[in-house]
């Protein structure tokens, strides 16, 4: 790729773009190149004679990394790309059932009989049934493992569920095994979810965003921009973040989620365990939206590598709004118990990364 003039993306091995007055870029992953440009077949016939492809499988994307592409048109009359990994789900969907009719002599529940990811009212931390052993032990590893790959691939609502039940790799038990087949028919009465990529600008309410002076709490706080970074080419966008705690959701440990958006895609999502120890919903709020603040800066820094212009900072939603008051404003003091979350979060917002 560097031979035909393609410049490895310092953020991202696999990314390359060109240096030209367009924003063209390349995504490779193993044997598979996707390309954004302006003119596509006559950048990969450039790349053709370099390294042969497959001509049957040079065109508009349709399979990628497992995962269905098509374009869709949105109400708005906007073109987008979805994707979704039905045709994944459906074949494991079917590896379960005929699993369960070989080993148990049973099917996998119908689907008016599993609406949601986990049985109501179940929690995977407080199972105490029988522990598996064997080779049920490793058939559970797998399915999990299966279920993470869903997830990568956009099943975004059974985040939260698969993440409880990885949890337990270590020592699975009966009951976890039954939750994860109650998922399996979930899925297959849900497998044709989409996710869509839209580019679109989102509705901000700027009035709500209040702008304060952090200058003598944070003196000369900037957002940290490499100098190596790419010129910015193309459109601008919009970082939008969402961050929550489920403070009493998981009876034994506790856990935080956020999802970041690029103007109206969603691109990142995230749900795990929470790292630190909180007896208050704003102490865990506080340390949630930290949480997606890092994961935030990161993807800040790759969209800068990749010369993509963002004119504003990311702005940060929740709704606890005695954090969101304390991101906005140097004068209130509820912040004692949160001080390491709540100066993370202060510096990124005086620094113009963040607005919250």
């Amino acid at each position: 790729m560097q031979n035909l003039g393609w410049k490895p993306c310092l953020a991202d091995p696999d990314v390359y773009y060109m240096p030209m007055t367009r924003p063209d870029y390349g995504f490779e992953y193993v044997d598979n190149i996707l390309m954004i440009h302006h003119d596509a077949m006559g950048a990969l016939k450039k790349i053709d004679k370099a390294f042969m492809l497959k001509p049957d499988s040079v065109g508009d994307p349709d399979i990628y990394l497992g995962a269905k592409f098509r374009t869709t048109t949105l109400k708005n009359g906007v073109i987008a790309y979805s994707s979704s990994p039905s045709k994944y789900v459906q074949e494991n969907v079917r590896l379960v059932s005929n699993y369960l009719e070989e080993h148990h002599g049973t099917r996998l529940k119908k689907g008016s009989r599993a609406r949601s990811p986990l049985p109501n009212n179940y929690c995977p931390e407080l199972d105490m049934t029988e522990e598996l052993e064997g080779e049920e032990a490793s058939y559970f590893q797998s399915l999990v493992g299966i279920l993470r790959l869903m997830v990568e691939l956009g099943r975004i609502e059974i985040i939260t569920e698969v993440s409880m039940l990885a949890s337990h790799l270590a020592l699975p038990r009966r009951g976890h095994l039954e939750s994860i087949f109650h998922m399996f028919a979930y899925l297959k009465a849900h497998h044709n979810a989409t996710i869509v990529m839209d580019p679109s600008y989102p509705q901000i309410d700027h009035s709500v965003f209040k702008t304060c002076n952090w200058s003598d709490m944070y003196p000369g706080a900037t957002e940290p921009i490499p100098p190596n970074t790419s010129e910015p080419q193309g459109k601008s966008i919009d970082v939008i973040l969402y961050a929550d705690s489920d403070l009493a959701g998981d009876n034994i440990t506790r856990r935080s989620g956020y999802m970041i958006y690029v103007n109206n895609a969603l691109v990142i999502a995230h749900s795990k365990k929470q790292a630190w120890i909180e007896t208050s919903v704003f102490g865990a709020e506080f340390c949630a939206l930290t949480q997606g603040m890092d994961q935030m800066r990161g993807l800040r820094y790759k969209l800068h590598m990749m010369g993509i212009p963002m004119e504003g900072p990311t702005y940060a939603y929740g709704d606890n709004m005695s954090v969101i008051h304390n991101t906005q404003r140097p004068d209130l003091l509820k912040k004692k118990c949160s001080l390491i979350a709540y100066h993370a979060c202060c510096e990124a917002v005086a620094a113009g990364g963040q607005s919250s």
